[in-house]
């Protein structure tokens, strides 16, 4: 349907675009000899916030109807996830952030993926090299920012327990992870998939030159969140119907306006949590709202992994 290839083109678009002013943000950064730490968990903090409602959604997808048992019965289990997935990382800060890492580079890999896989499908394209190209658009993002040299006060910022991370492996992984990187992107212009090399060479560049608070949080808000938004509108019915009338913005606001509900939800939730277990608002939010995200990205990304799997086939 034209409808759906305009937006996931559009979303493509603008998700380079929105890496593109991190870049800038980067740069910025190199020249002024450092941006405060502060303004820097602003950005990230905003960019985090538009990538919430992406993943508020599940519900409709996984038991389209609301009044029923069977949706009773899956918010129980999906919150109870949640539950233990906070208390878990909050129990065992550096585990939990290591098993987190891993969790999401394969779940923002894997979706990026099924992303491109969703517009080739729509242009009869033939395939790409899927796995190489996940393995670079997954832990690109996630690894570098994490194991680079300003990972240190960063990590401090949000949790200083979590600095030194990656222990010995930290240097390994970086120079590692940009190796990976560099071969994927060669290995997409030798099948002729500029598109998929300029895609991973974005996210090369903003890990490497933007702070990793900010880089990290636009590749989440910005990028993961708005292809994911796209391919949510393949799903919802509301979305299907003004795709059906080739009403292309309809059908990505019905997306976004069905998860917008959950981030003053999660907000609220992250500050009653913050005060019920005694952190500090002022210097503790970050790392309790990344904490609320990880946690939901838990059963997130099991039920998104069907979708993932029947768009990459």
């Amino acid at each position: 349907m034209q409808s759906q290839l305009n937006l996931l083109s559009r979303l493509r678009l603008i998700s380079r675009l929105g890496i593109l002013f991190g870049i800038l943000v980067g740069v910025i950064h190199l020249l002024l000899g450092g941006i405060s730490i502060e303004l820097q968990v602003l950005l990230a903090l905003l960019a985090l916030a538009v990538g919430i409602p992406h993943g508020a959604v599940d519900h409709l997808v996984t038991v389209p109807k609301m009044a029923s048992l069977r949706m009773v019965a899956f918010l129980t289990v999906y919150l109870a996830a949640v539950g233990f997935a906070i208390w878990f990382i909050l129990s065992a800060n550096l585990l939990g952030f290591q098993l987190v890492v891993l969790m999401s580079a394969i779940h923002f890999g894997i979706g990026d993926a099924a992303f491109i896989s969703e517009i080739d499908s729509r242009k009869q394209r033939s395939s790409f090299p899927k796995i190489p190209y996940a393995l670079a658009a997954g832990f690109t993002p996630v690894l570098i920012p994490l194991v680079n040299q300003q990972s240190a006060e960063a990590l401090a910022a949000v949790n200083p327990a979590l600095i030194g991370w990656a222990g010995a492996l930290e240097s390994y992984l970086y120079f590692g992870m940009i190796s990976i990187a560099v071969v994927a992107i060669l290995w997409m212009l030798l099948v002729k998939r500029v598109d998929a090399a300029i895609d991973i060479s974005l996210l090369l560049a903003i890990s490497l030159v933007t702070p990793p608070l900010v880089a990290f949080a636009f590749y989440f808000g910005f990028w993961h969140a708005l292809r994911h938004t796209g391919r949510l509108s393949l799903e919802l019915p509301a979305s299907l119907k003004a795709h059906a009338s080739n009403l292309t913005s309809k059908a990505f606001w019905s997306s976004v306006n069905a998860g917008v509900p959950a981030l003053a939800f999660v907000i609220a939730f992250t500050i009653g949590l913050a005060l019920t277990i005694g952190l500090n608002l002022s210097t503790e939010f970050l790392w309790i709202l990344l904490v609320v995200i990880w946690a939901l990205t838990v059963p997130h990304m099991a039920l998104t992994a069907r979708l993932d799997l029947r768009a990459l086939k």
